[in-house]
């Protein structure tokens, strides 16, 4: 009986040790599966040898965020859970100059490998690199690429669906009705593309490590506005085993972040039957082009709550179009009837640098 009660009397603790364990950030591994990326690499000396125990700084050129650890025995620095972004890596050793290399770029779910040789002089005295972030992968063998920020933001989209842009990937075929706005068509179109030869709507979703498919049929359940997205990773075969529940392939999409410098903007893009042709049965009857009008607008913004602190970034847009359908009638002439279908898209984004080496990320994204 005494053993039975120590036990019970052990079962509040283990509850709490759980929690903590819920609630302290350990969540972050598996988010940084989706989204996050990584800087790794090798410091040497002039002749080669590795160089244990120096210290390397990571800076986010946006955010002022850094981060410092040590190389391990053998030499090697390893950066993980990085937001996608632009960064600066500083190594500083005794009897070395000082090694900088600026504006590397980590994109959605990428391991870019940056190895650092040292050369022999003063703390004083700086090596600057200056040289492209390597295009190459060499560690993931996941077949896959990355749409970057200023394609998504730059190609004309009509309907400004950002997955229409998943189409420039080799492997990806688009379906009925998935090239256009989300607006006003079948729930069903908005995840209808083939990738890597799987089954359409097949695929997986993510937003900021967060999935978008639901239970039902795997429906792609949102779809963040164009003016919200700053690049994605469409993985299209070869995948790592962290990835489940698809046939096809996968969408990583990362939303803007806030910066030290405030960003926004505002837009509109509107269409209507100007430059619009009539159909073959409109001029067979005598009847004009019926009345199209479409418009699509928004805003964002983002920047700094607390500098190199604590950041802020959203988006809001919205859709309206106005579209007639002409009939015709034998016995009672024409008519039109008009339709109407609008759409709402708005999201709000918070990231904070609590420490060094915490990074706590919200996101919030919602459609109408």
């Amino acid at each position: 009986m005494q053993i039975q009660r120590a036990k019970i009397k052990l079962m509040p603790a283990v509850l709490l040790a759980y929690v903590m364990v819920l609630f302290s950030g350990g969540h972050l591994p598996l988010d940084a599966q989706a989204t996050y990326g990584s800087i790794v690499g090798v410091v040497k000396d002039p002749t080669g040898a590795v160089v244990p125990g120096v210290p390397v700084t990571l800076t986010n050129v946006g955010t002022s965020e850094r981060r410092t650890i040590n190389t391990d025995n053998y030499g090697n620095y390893r950066f993980v859970n990085l937001i996608p972004g632009r960064y600066r890596v500083e190594v500083e050793a005794s009897g070395f100059r000082r090694w900088v290399r600026d504006e590397i770029a980590v994109e959605v779910q990428a391991i870019v490998q940056i190895d650092v040789q040292l050369e022999v002089g003063e703390v004083t005295q700086v090596t600057e690199v200056i040289a492209q972030t390597p295009l190459l992968q060499t560690q993931s063998t996941t077949l896959s690429q990355v749409v970057e920020g200023r394609t998504v933001q730059e190609m004309p989209l009509n309907g400004r669906n950002v997955l229409n842009l998943t189409a420039l990937v080799p492997g990806v075929v688009p379906q009925g009705l998935s090239m256009g706005s989300t607006a006003g068509v079948n729930i069903f179109a908005w995840g209808n593309y083939q990738i890597g030869g799987g089954m359409a709507n097949q695929s997986a979703s993510f937003l900021d490590g967060a999935p978008l498919n639901v239970n039902y049929v795997n429906l792609t359940a949102l779809v963040p506005s164009q003016e919200a997205v700053s690049e994605f990773r469409v993985q299209t075969n070869n995948l790592s085993p962290e990835f489940g529940r698809f046939s096809g392939g996968v969408i990583n999409l990362s939303t803007k972040s806030g910066t030290n410098n405030f960003h926004g903007s505002v837009y509109e893009f509107f269409r209507n039957r100007s430059l619009n042709a009539n159909n073959f049965f409109n001029n067979k009857n005598g009847m004009k082009r019926p009345a199209f009008s479409q418009n699509q607008y928004g805003l964002s913004l983002g920047g700094r709550i607390v500098r190199d602190k604590t950041f802020f970034f959203g988006a809001w847009e919205g859709f309206r179009l106005r579209q007639g359908v002409l009939y015709h009638d034998c016995a009672h002439g024409g008519h039109a009837q008009r339709r109407f279908f609008g759409g709402l898209y708005f999201g709000r984004k918070i990231d904070c640098n609590i420490r060094p080496l915490d990074n706590l990320r919200h996101a919030w994204q919602c459609a109408v």
